[in-house]
């Protein structure tokens, strides 16, 4: 059933489902997940109406986008939209070694995704961070000269701050910001959401359930396996687990009461923030894209919002969402 409402990405981008589908977590970034219900999971979203499957070429070194064209295989081209990031570097063991967006990087990372996903052109394509060593606007430049030869269809960008976005927009129209945003993670509100709104830019908003803290899948303190993200971010350790917890039992009375999940509540909220905001849902299981999907449904009055928002301060939050290094490297919050 194709129920799902959509919305224009942008002032200039596709029509979207109102909720999109991130596959991070079926590469491995959250542990071990199980390759044949990522493809149902994937399955499921496009046949509920959602339409746009974000991923990035690092994401299991390439494991993702080929998982990616398994799953999609049998499925029209022009019935889903691909969002890839590009530019992170790894080694044969896991490591990071930077971001490289050189236009003659853009045009190399470009041919190997083409090749992996089994497609002719990518429909959103973005930098996954800003590289420190090459101006937006260079590339952002080689990107619409890919757009020029049909191999890419849209620019988006992910995780940079509001002068980066206002020069990026002067050199191409930027359909969308690709940047964490949830209750617990808030910072896009001060500058990075006016100035995208001012200059017609959506947000794709990833870590809408913060990596399973909005959800009642931690609640019992669950170790994470030393390839989980989450065994090494600030957020998921000892005392801030711990403050962070209560935030979630707060939230989840307020669930209770309405007799719904804490996911659905906390994406929900997001929906609620505007329609150029498009949560991207990191489900790697039917059931959860289900849950996730049934989010569209809750309408929250002004008073639920309150309460949520009272419930889950955001200067109450401890940890930061990523660990040092990684902070760093974020144009977003300098």
């Amino acid at each position: 059933m194709t129920n799902i409402e959509k919305v224009r990405l942008g002032s200039t981008g596709p029509e979207v489902g109102r909720i999109g589908l991130g596959a991070m977590g079926m590469s491995g970034m959250y542990g071990r997940a199980d390759e044949a219900e990522s493809a149902a999971t994937i399955h499921a979203a496009l046949d509920s109406g959602a339409n746009l499957v974000d991923t990035g070429d690092f994401y299991g070194m390439g494991h993702n986008e080929m998982l990616i064209q398994r799953a999609l295989a049998d499925r029209k081209r022009e019935d889903y939209l691909l969002s890839v990031k590009f530019g992170g570097l790894r080694g044969p063991d896991g490591s990071w070694g930077g971001f490289d967006s050189r236009p003659e990087a853009v045009r190399n990372f470009l041919a190997y995704s083409l090749q992996r996903l089994g497609v002719d052109h990518i429909d959103i394509y973005r930098p996954a961070r800003l590289d420190p060593n090459v101006p937006i606007e260079e590339t952002v430049g080689a990107i619409a000269d890919m757009i020029e030869k049909g191999y890419v269809r849209h620019i988006g960008l992910s995780e940079v701050g509001a002068e980066t976005l206002k020069r990026a927009a002067a050199v191409h129209p930027i359909v969308d910001l690709q940047i964490e945003y949830s209750l617990i993670s808030r910072g896009i509100e001060a500058e990075i959401l006016p100035v995208a709104r001012e200059l017609g830019i959506g947000i794709t908003a990833y870590g809408v359930l913060s990596r399973g803290l909005l959800s009642d899948s931690l609640r019992d303190r669950p170790t994470f396996a030393a390839d989980d993200f989450r065994a090494h971010s600030p957020r998921f350790q000892g005392d801030n687990l711990t403050a962070n917890l209560r935030l979630v039992d707060a939230l989840a009375d307020i669930a209770t009461a309405r007799g719904v999940t804490i996911a659905q509540l906390a994406i929900a909220w997001a929906l609620s923030r505007g329609t150029d905001i498009v949560p991207v849902i990191g489900a790697r299981r039917r059931d959860r894209w289900a849950e996730a999907r049934a989010a569209l449904d809750l309408r929250l009055t002004e008073a639920e919002l309150a309460a949520i928002e009272a419930a889950v301060p955001a200067d109450r939050v401890a940890g930061e969402r990523y660990a040092a290094p990684q902070m760093a490297t974020l144009d977003s919050e300098r």
